[in-house]
């Protein structure tokens, strides 16, 4: 007996579907009826529930906290809410767009189990109503495991919903935030401290140390960092290794020779640094003298004070304990003198080094690492001990022993370490004495946190006052609720309801959504600009980035669903697009994947894609509806840039560093401007007369010329863009190279796009497709020969990429054939009926937020502006990687929530009134350019 049909959804205003843009997620709202019927077989755990609301533009409209509206979302209204829900993405040119379809951005607000048919199947009476997918699952196991998985995967979906996984997000935060602090004030607040003395090897010669990051000096820096400074080295033969090291920084040509057993010094006249190694092998009166001169004589003293030494005092006694006594006594008169010179220069005792007994001569088979270890402790603890009112100001450079239990199998003779042990320690002490100076964005040890700048202290004012004014009309809100409690009536007994409803005002949903904001930005400074949490260097393998691959995909492939429109590039398929693109280069970002040039030049064809479907998308949508309107262009430009202009701020970043940002802002204006300008040709006009299609042609044609001339015009381009306030934008460390190198990498792209949408909307209009369910996109001989040809071009840049030799090449033949591999992977997808069919609800959930991903990530994710990876779990790397990646996705989508919210608010229909917020928005970014430009003359 079958089940009976699902009831009528109830009536609606069906919207268009408009083709968008791959960022674009905004607009009006249209209530559609609630889709009927069973889900696929699997869903993604964070189930999104969406409500009908699109006008051409991408998502944005999943409930932050629930589905509903803004209000909704305010009072909690959970997500088995009955009424319809808000609009699910439409993000890339759906093709239904073209054949003029009703949009299918439906949603339903019913709780999963709302879902499942009422009825078993005929084959399985005994079972639980199970999914379509289930009902042939009638055989013993098969079908007992199918009704768990069914039934457990229904309470998942009922109880694991987005807002609860926020609600552990925040959680999670403020414990962690609070274990960081603790331990912060436990161990101390020091950086310094724990690259001298901690730390481990990421692979065979990476060192990482514990909490912060490494800068790996180039000779140009530590020339500049050094410039008419004096260092000296003074100890046995291990610092005198430890000298060659640190010189070959400055001058990687400089040789080890001469006599080992006599002062070596060592001069840089063009920086005017000066490098000494003293020899004093023994902690005596000889070294004692030594440094009662650097004492008295203030102009000799170095800048820099590398000592120390233990092995020849073993050695020349013989490992007796009368040595280790007079070591003691001879290293507690020097502590004094020490502690002197630190606290004008910098001292630092290098404690020392184990040795690999079994490579030791016979005449070194004394110093064992016992006899080491004992002459160590000695000297922390004199050190340690020559100042009995504060912290000693010598600094016990203990790391190297560390470094040396790795390595040290590998040294030639057993006492001295390998070359990379040493490179390793010279550039550690580079980074304790030059990370100050310098402030390598990649070095986070010894680097105190940055000043707050005006434009961040007016910022944060800002986002206390929209939390103290959230909060006050919160309790108002509350207090008017209580009042229309229901109340008994003293005549009849009864309980009456005052019926008052107090609608929630825009002021109150602005005010809920920059407090919501102002959290957030709290959480991205804390991880990125405070000291809090820690920082780690990236280190690429192999594993670390093709494992994450097959796992994601797998996830990918097992959460599928039917599509609603089997069209070309339907909205879910573009979603799915754009999220599984966005996976990949996340995973590439966090671990280094771009020191190994084939997945480079990959992911270099991700990034080309998204710029085709901003081609794509925004042609579509201008060709199809014609809507030029202002409010179309706020509304897009809204979208893209208001989280980076608030990160801009907070984070005191220039706009250019987020680079795709302004890519596809700028995109976009060329689109618009091409398509804007008369003659205006748009498909209603061309299809009356074909000669508009030339029109349109000679538009794209000039569009072309403009391309090339400024792609091999750099002195044109920089022009263009170094003009104020344009210079404002697009400069990034005083000039306009980086944004020409990132415009110029993918030129044609776009243009690509917009040349696809045309071809494929002139098709489609003449029916020449055949788009529907199951079917192939042409006769079956077409489509098998253009599959063909499609695997092969997609294989063969595969190929030509994973060849590649030199990152320059092929950079610069990139803009040119990425879009071989694009196109191929589209007819791929579309060409055979059962792919375009289907799509993956796991990467389409990701897609709708991938704008957001893109820039998150930056700061909650990575570290040290994506330089690091930030670790919020110390001492258990995949761990850490699933909470912070729990946590960077829900925040994530809760900015989109935002975005979407304050879209609503901050941009009208209504033209007058909308110019009166263009005309605000003008003196925002005036002031904001008259403080930045005080910050930057402060800042001389």
């Amino acid at each position: 007996m079958s089940a009976p049909p699902p009831p009528p959804p109830p009536p609606a205003a069906a919207a268009a579907r408009d083709p968008v843009t791959p960022e674009a997620r905004l607009g009006p709202v249209t209530p559609e009826p609630r889709a009927s019927g069973p889900p696929s077989q699997a869903q993604p755990l964070l189930r999104q529930e969406t409500t009908g609301e699109e006008e051409g533009e991408e998502t944005g409209g999943q409930g932050a906290w629930g589905t509903g509206t803004a209000e909704q979302r305010r009072r909690g209204w959970g997500e088995a809410d009955e009424g319809p829900g808000k609009a699910g993405g439409a993000e890339a040119a759906g093709s239904g767009t073209a054949a003029g379809a009703a949009g299918d951005g439906r949603g339903s607000g019913r709780p999963l189990h709302g879902w499942l048919p009422r009825r078993p199947p005929p084959c399985c009476p005994c079972a639980a109503p199970l999914p379509r997918s289930a009902a042939h699952c009638c055989h013993g196991g098969t079908k007992m495991a199918a009704l768990a998985y069914h039934l457990g995967k229904r309470e998942i979906n009922h109880y694991f919903s987005v807002r609860s996984a926020k609600v552990l997000a925040l959680l999670a935060v403020l414990l962690l935030a609070a274990c960081h602090l603790a331990s912060r004030r436990y161990r101390g607040n020091d950086s310094c401290e724990y690259l001298l003395s901690s730390g481990r090897f990421l692979g065979e010669k990476v060192w990482q140390p514990h909490s912060c990051m490494m800068h790996k000096y180039k000779m140009s820096e530590a020339k500049n960092c050094l410039v008419d400074k004096h260092i000296a080295f003074i100890g046995d033969s291990r610092i005198r290794q430890l000298f060659y090291s640190f010189v070959k920084i400055l001058n990687p040509q400089f040789k080890e020779e001469g006599n080992k057993h006599e002062n070596i010094p060592f001069e840089d006249k063009t920086s005017s640094v000066k490098v000494d190694f003293l020899w004093h092998p023994e902690v005596n009166g000889s070294m004692k003298q030594c440094i009662k001169v650097w004492t008295e004589d203030s102009v000799a003293k170095p800048h820099v004070i590398v000592a120390g030494a233990a092995t020849w005092s073993i050695k020349i006694h013989n490992g007796s304990d009368e040595a280790l006594s007079q070591y003691k006594m001879n290293i507690t008169s020097i502590a004094p003198l020490l502690e002197k010179l630190a606290k004008t220069s910098d001292v630092y005792w290098v404690l020392q080094d184990p040795v690999y007994e079994d490579l030791l001569s016979e005449s070194r088979k004394m110093i064992t690492n016992e006899k080491i270890e004992a002459y160590n402790e000695a000297a922390v603890s004199i050190l340690n001990s020559s100042t009995r009112n504060s912290k000693s100001n010598v600094k016990l450079f203990s790391v190297s022993k560390l470094i040396a239990q790795e390595t040290i199998m590998e040294s030639l003779d057993g006492l001295h370490l390998p070359e990379s042990s040493r490179e390793t320690s010279a550039m550690i002490l580079m980074n304790v004495y030059c990370n100050k100076v310098v402030k390598p964005v990649d070095g986070s040890c010894c680097q105190p946190r940055p000043p707050l700048t005006l434009i961040q202290k007016l910022a944060a004012c800002f986002f206390t006052l929209s939390i103290i004014g959230y909060l006050i009309f919160y309790v108002i809100h509350r207090n008017a609720h209580r009042k229309n409690k229901p109340c008994t009536d003293l005549e009849s007994g009864e309980e009456k309801k005052n019926i008052i409803n107090t609608p929630v005002s825009s002021l109150e949903i602005l005010l809920q959504s920059f407090c919501k904001l102002g959290l957030i930005m709290a959480y991205f400074y804390m991880c990125d600009r405070a000291n809090l949490f820690m920082k780690e260097n990236k280190f690429y393998t192999h594993s670390s980035f093709f494992i994450p691959i097959i796992y994601i995909l797998v996830l990918g492939v097992f959460y599928n669903e039917n599509t609603k429109e089997p069209k070309v590039l339907n909205r879910e398929q573009t979603d799915e697009w754009k999220g599984w693109m966005q996976l990949v280069i996340l995973i590439y970002h966090i671990s280094g994947a771009s020191t190994f040039l084939p997945v480079y030049m990959h992911v270099r064809v991700l990034v080309a894609a998204y710029l085709f479907q901003t081609g794509y998308g925004h042609f579509s949508y201008f060709w199809i509806k014609g809507d030029f309107g202002i409010h179309r262009v706020c509304q897009v430009l809204f979208r893209l840039n208001f989280l980076v202009v608030v990160l801009c701020i907070v984070m005191d970043r220039p706009y250019q560093f987020y680079y795709f940002v302004p890519l596809v802002t700028v995109w976009f204006m060329v689109i618009y401007v091409t398509l804007a300008l008369w003659p205006q040709i748009i498909q209603k006009k061309a299809n009356g007369n074909c000669l508009w299609h030339l029109g349109l042609l000679l538009k794209l044609a000039f569009l072309l010329l403009c391309i090339c001339f400024l792609a091999y015009s750099q002195g044109a381009f920089e022009k263009i863009f170094s003009l104020w306030p344009l210079s404002k934008c697009f400069e990034l460390k005083g000039n306009v190279y980086e944004w020409w190198f990132r415009w110029r990498l993918d030129r044609y792209v776009v243009f690509h796009g917009m040349l696809f949408a045309f071809i494929y909307l002139a098709l489609q209009r003449r029916q020449i497709l055949s788009e529907g369910k199951g079917e192939p996109l042409f006769s079956n001989k077409i489509s098998n020969f253009l599959l063909f040809i499609s695997v092969v071009s997609f294989l063969t840049y595969s190929i030509w990429a994973s060849s590649c030799k030199n990152k320059a090449e092929c950079n610069e033949l990139h803009p040119s054939v990425s879009v071989v591999q694009i196109v191929a992977f589209i007819l791929i997808r579309n060409i055979p009926g059962y792919a375009r069919s289907v799509y993956s609800s796991f990467f389409a959930w990701f897609g709708k937020i991938s704008l957001e991903l893109f820039i998150c990530q930056y700061h909650i994710w990575l570290a040290a502006d994506t330089r690091g990876v930030l670790v919020l779990i110390p001492g258990n790397p995949t761990l850490n990687i699933i909470v912070s990646t729990f946590i960077f996705v829900c925040v994530a989508h809760e900015i989109s929530q935002i975005t979407t919210d304050l879209a609503q608010i901050l941009i009208p229909k209504d033209n007058p009134s909308l110019f009166k917020r263009l005309a605000c928005t003008v003196a925002f970014f005036c002031g904001l350019l008259i403080l930045s430009s005080i910050q930057d003359k402060s800042r001389l």
